[in-house]
């Protein structure tokens, strides 16, 4: 009997279960919801708790509440004089009119595709009409004002709020970055190429500086030894002199004496002289008196 019993209510239970889940819904805090009756939507649920349905005939979409993030494909922008640009950026949006986003795109997927066509056509068409110097100046923020104001008018046509949009990076491309870096290093060659014949150029008029006070400290060093050696060869030959006033007789004796050490050098040293030569007058003598020849 009880078999019989579960076996006739199984299904029945099943079907209430079914029903049950199909009726109810639950809706997050970070959620909103459109409640669909055959594709056509019928209301809109932006209140977090359990809500109801027509169960079989109505279905809901789940949409985001939450600040949402959007990135854009890298795009090439040409400024207004004619240098390229790779710019990346990303959007943050968020989901404000569900039922016109839901008719308009449809869906979140839909929805980040089309943000990114209208991000990179606002960029090209704000960018494109600045040079290149102020993409990369303080005028940077007030072109990304200009760009979140643009993609914002478009967004809202699709239920969309744009919260902001920004710029990651903006790189030349690779040609051109490794045009600039030939460049950069071809100037930088000549720079190193100018410091280096200004440093030999600055050498060599150090060395010619110091080349010319060697030439004259050593000039003035002779010129000072010469005045030295012409001021000591006087005052000997003042000594000379004086010593040749007081006793002639003893200063050819010592000037003699001077001559004999310098000609009688070495063993085998020979002169040949007359005997009564000068140079051998104090020859054969004692007391240093000159010797007279023998017929006087």
């Amino acid at each position: 009997m009880n078999e019989k019993i579960l076996k006739f209510l199984g299904p029945i239970i099943i079907v209430i279960g079914f029903i049950v889940y199909s009726t109810f819904f639950i809706v997050s805090e970070v959620q909103q919801v459109i409640v669909l009756q055959f594709g056509d939507p019928k209301r809109i649920v932006q209140k977090a708790g359990l809500h109801a349905k027509i169960p079989f005939i109505q279905n809901v979409v789940f949409l985001d509440t939450r600040i949402l993030n959007l990135d854009a494909p890298p795009e090439e922008v040409i400024a207004s004089d004619q240098k390229r640009l790779i710019v990346d950026a990303f959007a943050r949006f968020q989901i404000k009119n569900p039922l016109q986003f839901y008719i308009s795109v449809g869906n979140e997927r839909v929805a980040r595709s089309r943000l990114a066509t209208i991000v990179n056509a606002r960029i090209r068409g704000v960018l494109g009409k600045e040079e290149l110097a102020t993409l990369v100046s303080k005028d940077r923020a007030r072109l990304m004002d200009q760009i979140t104001k643009d993609v914002n008018t478009e967004a809202e046509k699709l239920g969309i709020q744009i919260i902001d949009v920004r710029i990651k990076r903006a790189d030349l491309p690779q040609a051109n970055s490794e045009a600039i870096f030939r460049r950069m290093q071809t100037e930088r060659e000549r720079e190193a190429k100018e410091f280096r014949a200004e440093g030999a150029e600055i050498a060599q008029t150090i060395r010619s500086t110091a080349d010319k006070e060697v030439t004259i400290i050593l000039a003035e060093a002779n010129k000072k030894s010469q005045v030295l050696k012409g001021e000591g060869d006087g005052e000997r030959n003042k000594i000379f002199a004086e010593a040749f006033g007081r006793d002639p007789d003893f200063f050819s004796f010592y000037r003699s004496m001077q001559s004999y050490e310098k000609s009688l050098i070495g063993k085998d040293t020979s002169l040949i002289l007359s005997p009564d030569s000068d140079f051998f007058k104090f020859f054969g003598q004692s007391g240093g008196r000159k010797t007279r020849p023998a017929n006087q």
